[in-house]
């Protein structure tokens, strides 16, 4: 009964509750990213609930910056607000803001966009929104490591070590692949708000209230978050249950379904808006990310759980992870390679572009990993097969383990970075970006 209550507490928390108590806003006019053949003659909102507006309460504005909104004003019976406006022109995508104050004190916001004889951008690409920061940056690189410690470690169970296995090694694996789970959940979620922070230009408490529904329904980035979240939900809560039970079998869905929703990051990232994009380069960006994710996870519980707690395990374990991790290394060189190819129009783009500098220094930190790699393959690992067993191995492994997660950061840098514009045969370059891009704008990517 205790793990029944357990395994649906833990259900139950991986699902959001639904807030009630304030205005909720039901729908718009002109709809959510819609593209109109004429202008319309106003905006408006309506909302389950009477709301307090303000003159300021609707503005809708031009790509660039300017005003095309008058005074908003309520409905009759207190649940609408309405913005008459004015100098709108085909060809052009405008940004809708509103903020609405509903009886109870809760003050709503919320941003969308919608184009006449264009496809508008997405909210992320609205008006007054921000570009990634050092904080999206550092999110992207906690979410890559909480997928290596979730996916890696338990391909590393799966793959390299044969159960039964000692109680303690069994119980910190377990650990950590739940530690990661958790940790992709709640990263994952502080990245969806800092984009929302970013589009809706508002202070965090506003973000309790506002309408996330344009973000997390019109944009990739938010189809990914939303779909991503509940796969994770699902798979955490395996991971826990497989713990509870003692039942190893458990990680197999665990592994394939984890590494499935990975493709999330690729179908939501750069290769997906890229106007060169195939089905080979979304593979290409699954199959480089796998590789990184199973090859730093396999050398953090190689290093933090084989070696100090199975002494009579590290000699096997060592030796198959090495030939784990060379094919896993060759999958991400190549898979990268190919990638890199596709994403810089020219070779000079490597030096010259803010993208391209930081790639060189991706390509550097592999490089090192590679040295230190192939100093465990050709040296470390002879050893161990005649039955030695040199010292500082341990250490040494963490200092790769240091190393490989390092690059997990530079790829979070790479990923909110936007790859040089490509150059059609006509000439001049393309944006890589989906749609047409408003002032102040950025690329609609998640954490891929």
């Amino acid at each position: 009964m205790r793990r029944f209550v357990l395994v649906t507490a833990l259900a139950a928390l991986a699902l959001p509750g639904v807030a009630s108590g304030h205005a909720t806003l039901t729908s718009v006019t002109p709809a959510t990213q819609s593209r109109l053949e004429a202008p319309p003659p106003a905006v408006v909102l309506r909302f389950d609930q009477t709301v307090t507006v303000t003159p300021t309460a609707i503005e809708v504005f031009t790509a660039q910056g300017r005003k095309v909104s008058g005074p908003a004003v309520a409905a009759t019976d207190g649940r609408g607000v309405r913005a008459r406006l004015r100098g709108l022109r085909r060809g052009e995508a405008y940004t809708v803001r509103w903020r609405a104050t509903s009886a109870d004190g809760h003050t709503g916001s919320g941003v969308y966009t919608f184009g006449i004889g264009v496809s508008p951008p997405p909210p992320t690409e609205a008006y007054g929104s921000t570009g990634p920061t050092w904080r999206d940056d550092a999110a992207r690189w906690a979410f890559f490591v909480a997928m290596a410690l979730l996916l890696g470690t338990t391909g590393f169970r799966l793959l390299i070590l044969r159960e039964p296995i000692p109680l303690r090694l069994s119980n910190r694996l377990y650990g950590l692949a739940a530690l990661g789970g958790i940790a992709v959940l709640n990263v994952g979620i502080a990245a969806f708000v800092m984009r929302a922070a970013d589009a809706f230009q508002v202070p965090f408490v506003d973000l309790l209230y506002g309408d996330l529904s344009p973000l997390a329904t019109r944009t990739r980035f938010g189809i990914a978050f939303v779909a991503m979240t509940l796969g994770y939900a699902v798979v955490t809560a395996l991971v826990l249950l497989a713990w509870i039970l003692d039942r190893p079998r458990l990680l197999w869905p665990v592994l394939v379904v984890g590494l499935g929703f990975a493709s999330g990051l690729s179908l939501s990232g750069h290769q997906g808006v890229e106007p060169n994009s195939t089905f080979l380069t979304g593979f290409a960006d699954w199959l480089h990310l796998v590789a990184a994710i199973l090859w730093v996870g396999g050398l953090v519980a190689l290093a933090s759980c084989v070696w100090p707690l199975a002494t009579d395990l590290r000699r096997a374990a060592f030796l198959g992870f090495s030939r784990i991790a060379t094919l896993l290394v060759a999958v991400l060189v190549l898979a990268g390679t190919y990638l890199s190819i596709s994403r810089l129009p020219a070779l000079s783009d490597l030096w010259t572009t803010t993208y391209g500098q930081a790639l060189l220094a991706k390509i550097a930190i592999v490089c090192v990993a590679l040295a230190w790699g192939a100093v465990h393959h050709f040296f470390v690992r002879p050893r161990l097969a005649r039955g030695e067993m040199p010292g500082a191995v341990r250490r040494s492994l963490i200092g790769e383990s240091m190393v490989a997660i390092l690059v997990l950061l530079v790829a979070a840098v790479l990923v909110n970075a936007r790859p040089p514009a490509v150059e059609p045969a006509g000439g001049t370059r393309a944006v890589t970006s989906g749609t047409q891009p408003l002032q102040g704008s950025v690329a609609s990517t998640l954490p891929g």
